[in-house]
């Protein structure tokens, strides 16, 4: 099961590509196979990454608009012209089930439009400077300016998608850009930035990609030259980084163990339908997939029976099958992680807790108390646990205790209730009668506590990735 690549060998470092002197096995999490041998960079491919960002960052800055824009349309193109070849390939080197990498890939396309679009937005204010004596006569206006050089840095999950988030809006803001995709999953990333150099509309070297182990990372982010660092993946990674990279600007999406709240008023067939919906996708392997259910009394009961016989229907397997939903974790340390904190749990376990070949069958642990790492921690696995609460105050009371806050839910026929989640909530989003793993990725996205600083989607990462300057003049 190997894929060819559509691109030229090695690393796009500079205005060409780079031998990497070193390959790394990309396997196919179902079965093990080779998917392709990726190149493996080093600290001194980093190095010049950075040399070469540095070098081109002031053309970059002055690149007029349309450029930038018809960079992002074009790479738009290129992807939804292959488009299903982008899904076959997430399918191989994740290990996703296929209806969740068709997802990454529509999703992806929205996100390279949208900060096309959010090019012709990106622009400043006058400023009234006569509001004391001193400022009469003046004429005051700010304009936004790009950061600098941007680091990315992503997760193996959802590896286009993570890309794109961080490519998009450093070339929109003006930013040369050095992406750097997790060891296990680089290959849609390598392909994604070979399309967006190829468009022309850019100088090649303003779009970068180096791979790599820590050591790499270490040595992009620990650079004082660059504007800021971007990093999606785990809250121990994230504050290593955030160490490291200081005191350069660092963008932190860290993940959650996101909560679904269902209230004694909910529709609980509809409740029930979400938890299987959004805890399972992926395989569970999301940052905002339901972890924890927090379920009133009154009808906790009835609740956990619906969603034990909704479980039994989840399909395992093969993942480039149409119909799999829940298929083996990236790997198998992986695997082994989430199944002892499984047995750790000391819960009940109401369906799965168990391998299937590769893949773990979804699961239900019921009555997870606090301190278990299956409800304190993000188990990035098809794991839900249900506790009952006994109002909605200790729903929220519970939801708050976590060290997480990215997004969570709730389920209720009640507006006040509604409005009391959004409210009470500390997380970086409230859904209602939804799942937590909503995302619209025009939105902004991002978490409080330790899910991270800074917010996502193209309008709020150009924020982000921009300074204002201010410019005062006296005629």
């Amino acid at each position: 099961m190997t894929f060819d690549p559509a691109w030229p060998g090695g690393l796009p470092i500079g205005d060409g590509w780079t031998g990497a002197g070193a390959t790394a096995p990309v396997t196919f999490p179902y079965d093990g196979s080779l998917v392709a041998d990726a190149p493996l960079g080093t600290p001194e491919h980093a190095a010049r990454a950075l040399d070469e960002a540095l070098a081109v960052a002031p053309a970059m800055a002055a690149l007029p608009s349309h450029a930038r824009r018809a960079a992002l349309t074009g790479a738009c193109a290129a992807v939804e012209e292959r488009r299903e070849e982008f899904e076959r390939l997430l399918v191989l080197e994740t290990g996703k089930p296929l209806a969740d990498c068709r997802v990454e890939v529509a999703r992806t396309l929205v996100t390279l439009t949208t900060a096309a679009e959010e090019v012709a937005r990106l622009h400043g204010e006058t400023v009234p400077l006569d509001l004391l004596p001193s400022g009469e006569g003046l004429i005051g206006f700010w304009t936004r300016r790009p950061i600098g050089v941007v680091v990315g840095i992503t997760g193996f999950n959802y590896p286009l998608l993570l890309a794109a988030h961080k490519i998009a809006p450093a070339v929109a803001a003006g930013c040369p850009v050095i992406v750097k995709p997790a060891p296990a999953t680089p290959l849609a990333t390598l392909w994604l930035v070979h399309l967006l150099r190829s468009t022309g509309a850019l100088p090649a070297a303003a779009v970068q990609l180096v791979t790599g182990d820590v050591e790499v990372g270490r040595r992009l982010v620990e650079d004082r030259r660059i504007g800021a660092v971007s990093f999606t993946g785990s809250a121990a990674a994230g504050h290593a980084i955030a160490r490291a990279a200081a005191p350069t600007k660092v963008l932190l999406e860290l993940g959650s163990n996101a909560a679904l709240l269902v209230a004694a008023d909910a529709d609980l067939e509809a409740a029930a339908d979400a938890v299987v919906r959004g805890g399972y996708y992926a395989s569970g392997q999301a940052c905002i997939s339901v972890q924890r259910v927090l379920v009133e009394e009154p009808v906790a009961g009835e609740f956990l029976s619906l969603l034990a016989a909704r479980v039994e229907d989840v399909a395992v397997g093969d993942p480039r099958l149409p119909g799999t939903r829940v298929a083996p974790l990236i790997g198998e340390a992986a695997t082994e992680r989430v199944l002892e904190w499984i047995a750790a749990s000391g819960a009940r376990v109401v369906a799965g807790g168990r391998r299937d070949g590769r893949a773990i069958v979804p699961t239900v642990l019921a009555d997870v108390p606090d301190g278990a790492a299956a409800w304190d921690e993000e188990i990035f696995g098809p794991v839900v646990c249900v506790r009952p609460v006994p109002d909605l105050e200790a729903a929220f009371a519970a939801v708050n205790r976590s060290r997480y806050g990215l997004h969570a839910a709730v389920f209720t026929r009640s507006l006040a209730t509604a409005f009391a989640a959004v409210d009470r909530i500390e997380a970086g989003g409230v859904v209602v009668n939804d799942v937590p793993g909503f995302r619209a990725d025009n939105m902004p996205y991002g978490g409080v506590k330790d899910s991270g600083t800074g917010r996502e989607g193209p309008r709020f990462a150009i924020e982000e990735l921009t300074v204002t300057r201010m410019a005062i003049i006296r005629p």
